[in-house]
């Protein structure tokens, strides 16, 4: 079985090729599913250059689509021949994060899904959208959910909210589709105007190039007559928290998801009060959320947008184009 495995030190130089054994077949309660495709996240991406410690000889990757070949007894939820995607957190499957959660992320914690064939129990994986191939399923399971929560789960983004993107990647495309379809209006950020013509394209209403308008947070203010957005979907962290705030208007909400700009910094805490807003970290979601995401997205016809396509022994490859940062939307890694 062809997998690919990250060597101890963690470095893109030590993500190699690796033959792991068959898993074999299910068990009670199981499904074995051949995998098509993964894509990439910046959580992938932290774990094999070592900024998320994990065990050396890790098969790396959160997101992972395919086709169940067999179930084993009791399975109820698939059959042989339904095309399933993974969910982030296999044992959270409704309500609150259980506190073992983030022990178990695949990819992290455990094995994940740079490799063509696994065993789970059966609640590791949902059903795809209607009519999504196993290359656009596998861009749900991080990226699409996360854009979900904060929206409609932390979130309560409705008709004639007002929604804040920050970039062109995976999580704030989905965020923009899924904004939209509710009715909202949305406000894109880059630092490039051939990517923001892209999110206009995708029905994007105003765009705001961060380079040539650090104080891009007065700007958004400005845009929405100085009432504020409702939501900002924060990617950026420490180092654009702050704009965030001041473009989120009074009692609104600031949807906390990344560290691309690092992990701890200074925070405008008398902004926080003043404004009284709520600064909500969130990490992917549960089960359930990613059923309810599957539904809102087969009733509006929202499909993916795929970047690039990258076969599974160039991994390292497709993380290179990722740090780059030339891609728009999700990079797929087909298996």
């Amino acid at each position: 079985m062809k997998a690919m495995q990250l060597r101890a030190p963690a470095s893109l130089d030590n993500l190699v090729p690796t033959d792991p054994p068959d898993p074999g077949d299910p068990g009670p309660g199981e499904i074995r599913v051949r995998l098509a495709a993964s894509s990439l996240n910046f959580h992938d991406y932290a774990v094999v250059v070592g900024m998320i410690p994990a065990a050396g000889g890790r098969i790396p990757m959160s997101d992972g689509a395919g086709t169940v070949e067999a179930v084993g007894a009791g399975v109820t939820q698939f059959k042989p021949g339904d095309t399933v995607v993974s969910i982030f957190f296999p044992d959270w499957i409704d309500g609150a994060p259980p506190a073992t959660a983030f022990r178990g992320v695949p990819g992290d914690g455990i094995d994940g899904y740079a490799r063509e064939a696994v065993v789970t129990p059966q609640h590791w994986f949902t059903r795809v959208p209607q009519g999504y191939s196993a290359a656009e399923a596998a861009t749900l399971t991080c990226a699409g959910l996360t854009a979900w929560r904060a929206l409609f789960v932390d979130g309560s983004t409705q008709p004639g909210s007002t929604v804040l993107v920050q970039g062109s990647g995976g999580v704030s495309v989905f965020a923009l589709q899924f904004a939209k379809a509710a009715g909202a209006r949305v406000i894109a950020t880059s630092s490039s105007d051939a990517k923001l013509e892209r999110l206009k394209a995708l029905g994007a209403d105003e765009t705001i190039n961060y380079k040539d308008v650090p104080a891009w947070g007065a700007k958004a203010l400005e845009l929405t007559g100085g009432a504020g957005v409702d939501t900002v979907v924060e990617i950026g962290g420490a180092g654009t928290l702050d704009q965030s705030m001041i473009a989120t208007r009074v009692g609104g909400h600031v949807a906390l998801i990344g560290v691309l700009t690092g992990f701890a910094g200074p925070v405008q805490t008398g902004l926080l009060m003043a404004k009284n807003l709520r600064v909500q970290g969130l990490t992917v979601g549960s089960r359930a959320q990613q059923l309810d995401m599957i539904a809102g997205i087969e009733a509006n016809g929202i499909r993916p947008v795929i970047s690039d396509h990258f076969p599974l022994d160039r991994l390292a490859d497709a993380f290179r184009h990722q740090a780059a940062n030339g891609h728009f939307g999700k990079i797929v890694v087909d298996i």
